[in-house]
C-alpha cells in the first residue's frame, strides 16, 4: 500500500466562513479541528476532505488550483451557481470569453472555483467535484500519478490528468506556462500513509519518483512537510483513513 490522498488543505484566514460555503454548497457535513481548522466530509470514507486551516497570509495572486464542479443540465448549473451566491461567493472575473459556458465565481475567501456546463465529456461520471484543475508541468502530473498511483488518464500537448482506479474528482495539470510561483501555496494536497506501511520507507518512494524535502524531519506521528517536483508544498501524514475528522 502507498500514500492515499486524504485531504485537499486550502489556507484561510476565516476557515469557518470557508468550510461554511462549501458544506452548503456540496452538501456535505463538517467537523471542526482542535487548531481552528475546519473539514468537509466525504460522501464516502474513500472520498478525499476538504480542509480550511487558519492562515495570516493574505491572498494576493490566482490559486495554482481550484475545483470545477459539474452541471447535469443547463438548469443545475443556474442552480449551482445561485447557491454560491446566496451563501456568499462571488462572480469573478478571470478573462473568460462571454461565449464560454463554464461560470467562474469565488468563495468567501477569494478561492476561485468553476461551475462546468452540462454534456462536458471530459467531466462525466466524475461527481459533483469533477475536477481540481491545478496549474503545472507535465513532470508533476506523471509524478503524482505514480505517488497516488491513480492512472494517467490525459496525457497530451503537455497537459495531464489522473483519477482514482475508483473513478471520481480528477486532478489535472494545465502545461506551459506555468505560472511563477509566489509564496507557500495556498491549496495543498496531505497524503495519508496508511496504518502498518513505515513513513519513512514511503517518503524515501517519494523522493525517488522526485520529491523534495523542505527540512529536518518531523516526528514520527507528524506530518512531514515535502516539495513535489514543481516547487509545491504537500504533507506527508500517519493518517488512518477510517479515522473520522
Amino acid at each position: 500500500m502507498t500514500s492515499e490522498l486524504f485531504a485537499i488543505c486550502f489556507d484561510t484566514a476565516r476557515p469557518s466562513h470557508s468550510a461554511r460555503f462549501w458544506s452548503g454548497l456540496l452538501d456535505r457535513e463538517s467537523a471542526e479541528g482542535p487548531d481552528g481548522d475546519v473539514t468537509i466530509l466525504p460522501p464516502d470514507p474513500a472520498g478525499f476532505r476538504i480542509r480550511f486551516l487558519p492562515s495570516q497570509e493574505p491572498k494576493t495572486v490566482q490559486n495554482q488550483a481550484h475545483f470545477d464542479l459539474t452541471s447535469t443540465s443547463p438548469d443545475n448549473q443556474r442552480e449551482t451557481v445561485a447557491r454560491a451566491l446566496r451563501l456568499g461567493g462571488s462572480h469573478l472575473d478571470v478573462g473568460q470569453l462571454p461565449e464560454e459556458g463554464h461560470v467562474v465565481l469565488a468563495d468567501p475567501d477569494g478561492n476561485e472555483l468553476c461551475v462546468i456546463e452540462a454534456g462536458n465529456r471530459f467531466l462525466a461520471d466524475t461527481g459533483p467535484i469533477g475536477a481540481l484543475a491545478c496549474d503545472g508541468t507535465r513532470d508533476v502530473g506523471r509524478f503524482w500519478s505514480e505517488a497516488l498511483r491513480w492512472p494517467l488518464v490525459w496525457d497530451q500537448d503537455q497537459e495531464t490528468a489522473i483519477q482514482s482506479p475508483n473513478g471520481g474528482t480528477k486532478i489535472t495539470w494545465g502545461g506551459p506556462p506555468v505560472a511563477p510561483k509566489t509564496g507557500r501555496s495556498r491549496v495543498r494536497f496531505e497524503l495519508a500513509v496508511p496504518a502498518g506501511v513505515p513513513r519513512e520507507a514511503e517518503v524515501d518512494r517519494l523522493i525517488s519518483l522526485g520529491a523534495t524535502r523542505t527540512g529536518p524531519g518531523g516526528s514520527d506521528d507528524g506530518p512531514l512537510p515535502l516539495l513535489d517536483p514543481d516547487g509545491n508544498e504537500f504533507l506527508s501524514c500517519p493518517v488512518d483513513r477510517s479515522a473520522g475528522g
